[in-house]
């Protein structure tokens, strides 16, 4: 049997390609997430995943989306750059506990916090919800226009300023986050 001249060359370009894109998602505990989102025009790739724990119970997976990798908290609180972070729930939680989540990070994190920024953590709260088992939370900091936060797949509001973007995030990669392990994860360790 003949082969056409331009078999090899067929081979050779997909062989290329397929090495040229990045597989389309990251799993952890079961939960898959995609390895890009979107922040104010910009792509963002996935910095890394974490799971939260409480009482040996598996709560969510989060995966951080900044606009290149970064190992350092430190570094993308300082930075002024769209970040993005999807929360996977694996477990039901009630709104209240969300909110005293919110709460004890506030406390922990600014433990001076401005009267300013305790309000827009109050109006964190009223966009919460009670979420289930496969539901999801994202919070998407855009410079110049603040932190969009969706519950369920719904867009409930956003939230202006760098500052309440930085406490925020200072939930999951501060320098008193839910948890270490958390944290390493979503800052790729």
């Amino acid at each position: 049997m003949k082969r056409h001249p331009i078999a090899p060359l067929l081979v050779l370009a997909a062989a290329v390609l397929a090495g040229a894109f990045p597989a389309a998602a990251a799993e952890l505990a079961g939960v898959t997430l995609a390895d890009t989102a979107e922040a104010g025009g910009q792509e963002l790739v996935l910095n890394g995943m974490g799971l939260r724990e409480k009482f040996f119970i598996d709560v969510y997976v989060a995966g951080l989306y900044l606009p290149s990798k970064e190992r350092s908290g430190e570094a993308v609180l300082g930075a002024d750059s769209p970040r993005r972070l999807v929360m996977h729930f694996t477990y039901d939680v009630s709104k209240d506990q969300v909110c005293d989540a919110w709460n004890e990070s506030l406390a922990a994190n600014r433990p001076s916090a401005s009267a300013a920024l305790k309000k827009d953590f109050e109006t964190l709260c009223s966009f919460m919800a009670d979420v289930t088992e496969g539901e999801e939370m994202a919070f998407t900091y855009v410079p110049g226009e603040g932190t969009t936060v969706e519950v369920k797949g719904q867009e409930k509001g956003t939230v202006a300023g760098k500052d309440f973007a930085d406490a925020l995030f200072a939930s999951w990669i501060g320098d008193h986050p839910a948890t270490g392990k958390l944290k390493k994860g979503l800052l790729g360790g």
